[in-house]
């Protein structure tokens, strides 16, 4: 969604890049492009305005005059500058003290609260509640039907005593919810209300008599953020005929220029607490000013990144794989490289997890045509091996190797790769096992079965010949750098990423990630 505004702003930093010294003039000129970037993004013009102003105040004063880099400390000006109109710091949910919460959907028809009733669903349960769906939108055709479809798939617990369709008083059903959660032990209540095609009275005072019945301890927007501009209008609308608390996304996966994102948050004063950016019930999370504003600007989310590869990999698989690599590369078989390809899968979407890599802005049209189906042919690969073959791969002559590729439907020339593949990703993570690494990107294993090739072996060629320097304050540096990422490789992180503090020039697209590159 912000890949327009990303392009603009990444091109007007690069003219700043390399100037010793900022004249008046650069920050007039640099104000003026963030100006057409933003509003050529749809975000609202008083938030451009004030935007544009705090940033100019900033950049001609002493930290930008100063500064040993001042191209960076603009950047830095301009990503903080974000984080505010974003509103600022991670806002989370307000816990009743009393069970249960009682969380109320609101917004206009085509937002998507229906689905996010149970994509929120999903992620509370995920965070150890119990929640339980009320269908309260009893106006739309087959509302009552969709809500029990998402529930389900999402298993979560829905109160659905009316057939909808016109039929049944949601004021009444949202007063009953309460007391049948407390019988159940739901711990979290989410409402779901009825949406118009358009603001109108009827819409604002069935959401108000719902809000006054139940008394809910969080009121959620729920807004479309590719309607732009009006999505601030009709947020606007909402807040001073209903009133909410805060603001939740959805479609922000969508090819619009995504303003409303950038607005909403200053416009009305109320943060946006969620953000949904797929079809998935899984494609929502909490929603972090200060990690979008680094997508923004191209810098990636490495945090959003380790913190899905936590909730995915398994900290005993982790430690079981690590003890098989110790003990050398030939126990990692293909069975084992199938398990990891697995997991990686269950992280979601491969080209959003790489577009999570700072500096992958430039590889945007590659990541955006990256087949995803590449993960399903190498397991089919595998799976089409016999058990000796998995283990033992060096067994795969000719004949084997027709066979296996008539069996998993691809050339034999793609089965031979991949065994070719495999003994390089085995020596690379049997290096990471011993603390090594990944040339260029320090401590990250990639996926296995996924490239490698000359480039990877010369990396590690050009790794070994590394000399240490000979100043000895320069030399102890280095020592305390490499045993700090030792230490971190052993700390229990499953990609084994880095912790911060990296550069985001510094990072290069893993070779095992290139196979997917059209």
């Amino acid at each position: 969604m912000f890949d327009t505004l990303s392009d603009r702003l990444a091109s007007t930093f690069k003219n700043l890049r390399g100037k010793g010294r900022l004249s008046e003039a650069d920050i007039d000129a640099t104000a003026r492009e963030i100006r057409i970037a933003l509003l050529e993004a749809d975000v609202a013009l008083p938030v451009v305005r004030a935007f544009i102003k705090q940033v100019k105040e900033r950049a001609t004063g002493s930290e930008v005059s100063q500064a040993l880099n001042p191209a960076q400390q603009v950047i830095k000006i301009v990503n903080e500058e974000l984080i505010g109109i974003l509103g600022g710091e991670t806002r989370r949910l307000r816990l009743a003290k009393t069970a249960p919460t009682v969380i109320m959907l609101a917004g206009l028809q085509g937002a998507g609260k229906t689905t996010l009733a149970g994509k929120l669903g999903r992620w509370l349960k995920g965070q150890g509640h119990a929640p339980m769906l009320v269908a309260c939108d009893l106006q739309r055709p087959n509302a009552v039907n969709q809500l029990s479809v998402v529930a389900e798939r999402a298993g979560v617990a829905i109160f659905a005593p009316e057939p909808g369709n016109g039929v049944g008083d949601p004021v009444q059903v949202a007063k009953d919810s309460i007391e049948y959660a407390r019988g159940k032990q739901h711990d979290i209540v989410i409402v779901d209300t009825a949406g118009r095609l358009g603001i109108d009275q009827e819409l604002m005072q069935q959401a108000a008599d719902i809000r006054d019945a139940v008394s809910p301890d969080e009121v959620l927007f729920v807004v479309d953020a590719m309607i732009g501009q009006d999505a601030v209008n009709t947020a606007e609308a909402f807040r001073d005929g209903v009133g909410f608390d805060g603001v939740v996304l959805s479609k922000l996966d969508g090819d619009a220029r995504g303003g409303a994102a950038l607005s909403i948050a200053h416009v009305t004063g109320k943060q946006i607490m969620f953000a949904s950016n797929g079809e998935k019930l899984d494609d929502f999370d909490a929603f972090h000013p200060d990690r979008m504003a680094s997508r923004i600007l191209g810098m990636g989310d490495m945090l959003s990144l380790i913190e899905k590869a936590e909730q995915t990999f398994s900290q005993a698989e982790a430690e079981k794989m690590a003890a098989k690599l110790a003990k050398g590369p030939k126990e990692f078989t293909l069975d084992d490289f199938l398990a990891q390809m697995e997991q990686v899968r269950k992280m979601g979407s491969i080209s959003k997890l790489l577009g999570m890599l700072p500096g992958m802005g430039q590889m945007k049209d590659q990541i955006n045509n990256l087949d995803e189906r590449e993960v399903d042919r190498t397991a089919a690969i595998i799976k089409s091996m016999t058990p000796a073959e998995r283990q033992e791969p060096t067994i795969i002559n000719g004949s084997r190797r027709a066979r296996i590729a008539k069996g998993s439907g691809v050339d034999v020339s793609a089965v031979k790769g991949l065994v070719e593949r495999f003994f390089d990703a085995r020596k690379m993570m049997s290096k990471m096992a011993q603390g090594g690494g990944m040339p260029g990107m320090p401590g990250m294993p990639g996926m296995p079965g996924m490239g490698g090739g000359a480039r990877k072996k010369k990396q590690v060629k050009q790794a070994k010949g590394k000399r240490k320097s000979g100043n000895p304050m320069k030399r102890k540096a280095e020592e305390e750098a490499a045993a700090a990422r030792r230490e971190a490789a052993q700390a229990g992180n499953p990609l084994g990423l880095p912790q911060g503090g990296q550069d985001p020039q510094n990072f290069e697209l893993p070779e095992e990630f290139k196979k997917f590159m059209g």
